[in-house]
């Protein structure tokens, strides 16, 4: 949906005008503030307002791609306001506003933002559903957001689209070869062979290749986080279990650190459709669940921190230490959340590396479903994520060829992802089959695959260019090692009854692990139900077992002291 669209089709909800009596229920959350014809009001990429309301004149809301060049959105009248969700993260704006005429406006910052959103539910109803139907129309425009520069094809170009489209970020792709821009860009900074892509943030700034962590800095995904700090809770994972514990343990009160290696919505936003999810009778795609729950973390004040991987988890300190993976910056907790899932897993290919966003993928979101459209594809799994893959990615590919090993999909997927799979009548099952080699090359990347049957002996060579491993993952905690966090025999984490360490009266809570004040929740739980709506549930769930140990532990400590006292007193 264009911005077009959006005036055409939901303008009174994207563009919506406040009530006299609206305004002035929101007056105790902001302050008012005046500009004068022409000034700028913010700029992308550096300015972070929360939210305009116009009590006189008008604001023009113009696109901003970092190279200078701009074109208007949209003008707010009186009664309207600025805004989309960035703000309510309190990250950097991704347009530019002007004031047109004498301009009188209520300026309501981002904490502010939160608690109008929380103390007025229906209005904040209203301007929650704006705030994402505007960055909708920015993605799907390319309104704002960093501008990438390299050739078609280039795997870190895959990289670098993947993850700002996993984290619904807009952008923009030049083609140098045919844009003027972008080549006038390459002339002034002569990239080399190591210094593409060539990205363009917001306000301005040239990266050469940046990584991902580069790329979080410049669009403010992920701040710097302070040390000092001691936050309640520290969730590491953001996915279905990790979202969850973040807007119950917020909402609570309770301060919330999430940390996130990859994108909000883990495995699950790569779903292209959740049918079995309560609630959601025609089914919701993962991205649109994972992107409603994150918008409502920020709502309560959660901080998220992407791409933020932890490497190390310290128990012996008090408070605990989760220590970032490539730095030493050690952030401190009382509480430790661990929702962080699994890694996907990479068959034993020769290869693969080469290939990887080259014509091999761990995911089918519309970014890869766009490169393979009219071609035949090879799809490796038989579990509910790749039979949802498969449905998804046959509505885009002329053909494609799902490999499993076992004889059929009855033991791993669910019925009603089997039955449409079999309604698809250009997808075909390869039982007894898998793939044994990878051939192409660094400029075409994947060109062949190489299929044996186990069952006939047989090996077939197909011409396809893209490959879907979805082949299951395994538990996210290589990195526990030296916290003492007892683990079952395939690397989950075992919780509540079926710790085994400690004394019997040492009770743990449902979700709480070997070590006291750490919970584990999801994928990476063990004998954890593989489902999102499982994983929700425990996240809701250890909030309040989060609430009862911190009870537990605020009761002792103040027994410890009073105990201090009286000796103190006696001596």
């Amino acid at each position: 949906m264009t911005t077009h669209d959006i005036f055409a089709a939901r303008g009174h909800q994207a563009f919506p005008t406040l009530t006299p009596a609206e305004i002035k229920r929101m007056q105790r959350f902001g302050s008012v503030k005046r500009y004068s014809d022409g000034e700028r009001m913010f700029q992308a990429g550096l300015s972070t307002f929360g939210m305009h309301v116009v009590l006189k004149g008008k604001i023009l809301v113009s696109r901003n791609d970092g190279l200078g060049n701009s074109a208007p959105i949209v003008e707010h009248g009186p009664g309207q306001f600025t805004g989309e969700v960035s703000q309510v993260a309190g990250r950097a704006t991704l347009v530019n506003g002007h004031a047109v005429g004498d301009v009188e406006v209520l300026t309501i910052p981002p904490p502010s933002l939160r608690a109008l959103l929380i103390a007025e539910a229906e209005l904040g109803e209203r301007i929650v559903r704006a705030m994402i139907l505007r960055r909708v129309a920015l993605i799907d425009s390319k309104a704002g957001g960093p501008v990438l520069v390299a050739a078609p094809g280039h795997p870190r170009l895959h990289l670098l689209q993947s993850w700002l489209s996993s984290n619904s970020h807009p952008h923009t792709v030049l083609d140098p070869q045919h844009d003027e821009q972008a080549r006038a860009l390459c002339a002034r900074y002569a990239p080399q062979a190591d210094d593409w892509p060539l990205v363009v943030c917001p306000d301005g700034s040239v990266k050469t290749n940046p990584s991902i962590v580069d790329l979080g800095r410049c669009l403010g995904t992920l701040p710097e986080l302070d040390p000092d700090t001691v936050w309640d809770v520290i969730v590491v994972g953001a996915g279905p279990a990790g979202l969850a514990t973040a807007v119950y343990a917020a909402s609570e009160g309770l301060s919330v650190l999430a940390l996130e290696t990859r994108a909000y919505g883990g495995q699950a936003a790569a779903s292209a459709r959740i049918e079995n999810y309560l609630g959601f009778p025609t089914g919701i795609s993962g991205a649109a669940l994972a992107g409603r729950a994150y918008v409502q973390s920020q709502k309560f004040g959660v901080e998220m921190a992407i791409p933020a991987p932890a490497g190390r988890l310290i128990c012996g300190a008090s408070p605990l230490l989760v220590e970032m993976c490539g730095s030493l910056t050690r952030l401190q907790a009382r509480t430790v959340v661990l929702s962080c899932g699994a890694r996907y897993r990479r068959p034993a290919l020769a290869k693969l590396k080469q290939f990887e966003g080259r014509g091999v993928y761990y995911w089918a979101s519309p970014l890869e479903a766009n490169l393979c459209a009219a071609e035949e594809v090879v799809l490796v799994g038989g579990g509910n994520s790749a039979g949802q893959a498969a449905v998804y990615l046959a509505g885009h590919a002329a053909k494609v060829h799902m490999l499993i090993r076992r004889d059929s999909l009855a033991s791993t997927m669910s019925s009603y992802l089997i039955e449409r799979i079999e309604a698809c009548p250009n997808i075909v099952l390869h039982a007894h089959s898998e793939i044994v080699a990878l051939e192409g090359n660094d400029e075409d990347g994947l060109r062949q695959v190489h299929i044996h049957n186990s069952e006939t002996g047989v090996e077939s060579c197909h011409d396809v260019g893209h490959v879907f491993l979805l082949i299951g993952a395994d538990p996210n905690t290589g990195w526990l090692s030296e916290c003492g966090v007892e683990l079952d025999g395939k690397g989950f984490i075992r919780t509540g009854f079926d710790v085994t360490t400690g004394a019997p009266s040492d009770q743990r809570a449902g979700l709480e692990t070997s070590v006291p004040g750490v919970f584990a929740i999801g994928d990476v739980r063990a004998n954890s139900t593989k489902r999102v709506a499982a994983a929700v549930g425990e996240g809701a769930a250890v909030a309040s077992q989060i609430h009862a140990f911190l009870a537990r532990t605020a009761a002792h400590a103040n027994a410890a002291g009073a105990a201090a006292t009286t000796t103190a007193t006696a001596t």
